[in-house]
């Protein structure tokens, strides 16, 4: 996937996971139990967006219907420089966030719960990343009040999402679409990098 990983981000990547796995027993934060699919569908789809998340140059980011942190964590130890905000209203997925949070001393990661209509940030977000979203026109028309002037969206998706693009033309420019390839998973994954047209 074009990700090094020091043997500190792998340690803290399976603490994570393991959590997770922990947790969801609990907590129902995925409907997946078996944890070697976790780490395909979950630990490795997040940071198969590492190379372009790296790329944005973006220092502020929100991961929006972030759930248990996904792709939030993950990115928050490949970035330790950086500074992410998970958001979700499901107050038992952010008590696990704010748990791991502490657990792996993740100093760049804040947890909002609340809904995203509702959240104000004093200061706006570089890139508002989500993989939570139904279409792209909610991600787009939900989010646009946490996008600094310079920000893109940063939506991750199955296959090429062509006809929620063409519904989108009059708001949103796509700046790249980037095929994703997730080991042991076989369904088209896509990062699509869109600018809203109003600048």
């Amino acid at each position: 996937m074009g990700v090094s990983l020091s043997d500190a981000q792998v340690q803290h990547l399976l603490a994570y996971i393991e959590e997770f796995d922990k947790w969801n027993k609990a907590y129902n934060l995925s409907a997946i139990r078996d944890l070697q699919q976790m780490i395909s569908r979950h630990l490795l789809d997040s940071l198969s967006v590492v190379p372009q998340v790296s790329e944005s140059g973006a220092v502020r980011i929100i991961d929006v219907g972030t759930g248990g942190g996904l792709p939030g964590i993950p990115l928050a130890i490949m970035f330790p420089e950086r500074q992410f905000t998970l958001l979700d209203s499901n107050g038992k997925k952010t008590r696990f966030l704010f748990h791991v949070k502490n657990q792996l001393h993740l100093a760049n990661v804040q947890v909002e719960n609340r809904r995203v209509e509702a959240f104000q940030p004093a200061q706006k977000f570089q890139a508002v990343i989500s993989r939570a979203f139904a279409s792209l026109a909610d991600m787009v028309s939900g989010c646009a009040h946490l996008l600094a002037d310079d920000g893109v969206f940063m939506a991750m998706k199955g296959i090429y999402p062509a006809e929620e693009l063409a519904q989108l033309a009059d708001l949103c420019q796509l700046l790249a679409s980037h095929p994703l390839q997730v080991p042991g998973e076989e369904g088209a994954r896509h990062l699509l990098v869109l600018a809203p047209r109003t600048r």
